[in-house]
Formats: structure tokens, C-alpha cells, sequence
């Protein structure tokens, strides 16, 4: 029987399988850990990322993880515009589309950049 872990490692390898990011249209990639959040903009043609977000450089103070999260959608945005990227391939890296996962989803398309 698999663990969570395990289940999760399988999905995310059958999403990469075919999301790809090219350098007009990058890879959001997500890693969310049981404290932290981490969202990185990869071009898989060159494999560099182009801009990166952490809940790190977030004011943590009385926030819960969710609002965390919408948070640092919002900056990685305000980079990704910055570098004038409309459009990116979202990966959810295996999660599943809901919490804090969804909130960055949501936060990001809030600032305009669409996937």
C-alpha cells in the first residue's frame, strides 16, 4: 500500500510528463512543505529559473498558511510582470487543487497572469 507521500511523487511525474515550460511560456512550479511555501518560474528549454517566492520573505504575524500562501502568489506576480510574462503552464506538482495551492492560483490570475 502507498503512502501519501508516494501517491503524490507518482502524479507530479505524470504532470511533468506533459506540462512543460518554454521561455514564452514558463512553468510555475509549487513545493509546499507542512510550514512553508515555495513557487518557482522555470524555463525547462534552458532549465533556469526565472523568478522565485517564498513565504520567507512574508510577515508571518497572525496570517494562517492560506493567507500566506495568497500573499506570496501576489509578489511572484508582481516579478513575473515585471519581466513582461503574460502567460505561464501552471504545476501543481502533484497536490491537489485546493488550499493554499489554490490560493496562489487564485491570487496570480487576481494580478492578471494567465494560465
Amino acid at each position: 500500500m502507498e503512502n501519501k507521500r508516494q501517491k503524490r511523487y507518482k502524479r507530479h511525474k505524470r504532470v511533468r510528463s506533459k506540462v512543460v515550460g518554454a521561455k514564452d511560456r514558463p512553468r510555475l512550479s509549487i513545493f509546499r512543505s507542512n510550514q512553508h511555501i515555495y513557487l518557482q518560474l522555470v524555463d525547462d528549454g534552458q532549465g533556469r529559473t526565472l523568478a522565485s517566492a517564498s513565504d520567507l520573505s512574508v510577515k508571518k504575524k497572525g496570517l494562517t498558511k492560506v493567507q500566506i500562501a495568497k500573499e506570496v502568489g501576489t509578489i511572484l506576480a508582481k516579478k513575473i510582470l515585471s519581466q513582461k510574462i503574460k502567460k505561464i503552464v501552471f504545476d501543481r506538482s502533484g497536490y491537489k487543487y485546493h488550499g493554499r495551492v489554490k490560493a496562489v492560483a487564485e491570487a496570480l490570475r487576481k494580478q492578471g497572469v494567465k494560465f
